[in-house]
């Protein structure tokens, strides 16, 4: 009778076994695939494992025993070491957060495991993770996918994030205005040469938009937009910004958390230059309202986030840039607010569509557009983390 017993509890512990391997499932909600994570260093950063249990079973899990996870992979440095590390686990919950370290590189494959009773219950893997450099993009057309010819970077380490997911930067980016092509493929992939790091582009810019409709929500606008959008009348004359884009910028910054990406890259004014005169502002209005989204995104943000700012009021080879605009431009980085852009106004007609009489730029321009803002970025990153250039 003794022995029955003893393999009737052998045979139900089996069974609760074989019942959990059946039932429990290993979901990831971070990373995901093609994701960048920030690197904090010139060497490292943190990846964040966020994962839940999906399972039938109620209460405790009790054959469940460990939980852990490995990077596989080259980084800057050379391979990596594929060591299992132990993760938090609390066998009486299904949800789990941590954040491991990991070295400057990729792609990496992050691969996991849930461990009970020596074996391996459940699995799951994500195939590309990398440790680099990411950039918001705002602005309009030019800073979105206006541009005459779709481009794709050549380099596999550069990708974009929009719609929920990261995928590689091939036009049209997502989260962008516009269906033709961008800089951001030649912006990735001269920052991926020049670091030898994954790049991460969060596209935010809407074409034909002015700085007055990237105010937050209840600010007042001396005059309407060209467009008409983004704004609320409230009065006679009266004016305000509905900060529909300026939440875009502030709801694309604050996942990320405090130092979670590098920078932001602003690209505009083509809209606030030579406009119609009841939609006109002034250059001075045009600095005070770019003054306002930039220290209120960094209020809302929590940290101060590094604003490029590029000189842009180019229209077409007879109206080649508003001088007063580019100053208004100049000045927030003359007076520390703001990082110098390129100045794209340079960028005349052997680089704009419609065989040059065209506001936006042709392969040629956006290929040079992409390479100019590397060239601003790459210097000042390089001063940022006291370093030159990754040499491998």
């Amino acid at each position: 009778m003794r022995t029955l017993l003893v393999l009737l509890a052998v045979s139900f512990a089996c069974l609760a076994r074989a019942q959990t391997n059946e039932m429990v499932k290993l979901n990831l909600a971070s990373p995901l695939n093609f994701q960048v994570f920030q690197r904090q260093t010139q060497t490292g950063g943190k990846v964040v494992i966020e994962c839940f249990l999906e399972t039938t079973l109620r209460g405790t899990l009790t054959n469940l025993d460990k939980l852990e996870a490995r990077l596989v992979g080259k980084s800057v440095d050379g391979e990596l070491s594929g060591d299992w590390q132990p993760l938090p686990f609390d066998n009486r919950v299904r949800r789990f957060r941590t954040e491991i370290a990991a070295p400057a590189g990729g792609w990496y494959r992050l691969e996991m495991r849930l461990i009970g009773g020596g074996t391996n219950v459940a699995e799951a893997v994500v195939e590309h993770v990398g440790v680099g450099e990411i950039f918001l993009v705002a602005g309009q057309s030019n800073a979105a996918n206006h541009g005459e010819g779709r481009q794709q970077p050549r380099s596999n380490r550069v990708v974009a994030f929009g719609n929920g997911r990261w995928q590689p930067a091939a036009d049209p980016e997502p989260g962008a205005s516009g269906k033709g092509g961008s800089f951001l493929p030649a912006f990735g992939d001269a920052m991926a040469e020049r670091f030898k790091v994954p790049i991460g582009l969060v596209p935010l810019a809407i074409g034909s938009t002015s700085v007055r409709e990237w105010l937050p929500k209840g600010d007042a606008m001396a005059a309407p937009p060209t467009t008409g959008r983004n704004t609320i009348l409230v009065g006679s004359n009266m004016w305000v910004s509905a900060g529909t884009l300026f939440d875009r910028i502030s709801g694309a910054e604050q996942p990320f958390g405090t130092n979670g990406f590098r920078a932001l890259l602003w690209h505009q004014g083509e809209s606030d230059s030579h406009q119609p005169p009841d939609r006109e502002i002034t250059p001075a209005q045009y600095r005070r309202y770019l003054q306002r989204v930039i220290e209120t995104s960094r209020a809302a943000a929590g940290w101060r986030v590094p604003w490029f700012v590029a000189q842009v009021s180019y229209h077409t080879p007879e109206d080649p840039g508003t001088p007063e605009l580019r100053a208004a431009q100049k000045s927030l980085v003359t007076d520390g607010l703001a990082l110098a852009g390129p100045d794209t106004d340079a960028l005349g007609m052997e680089f704009r569509e419609k065989n040059g009489r065209g506001i936006h730029f042709n392969p040629r321009g956006l290929q040079r557009h992409g390479e100019l803002w590397a060239e601003c970025i790459g210097a000042w990153l390089e001063q940022r983390l006291a370093v030159k250039p990754v040499d491998k």
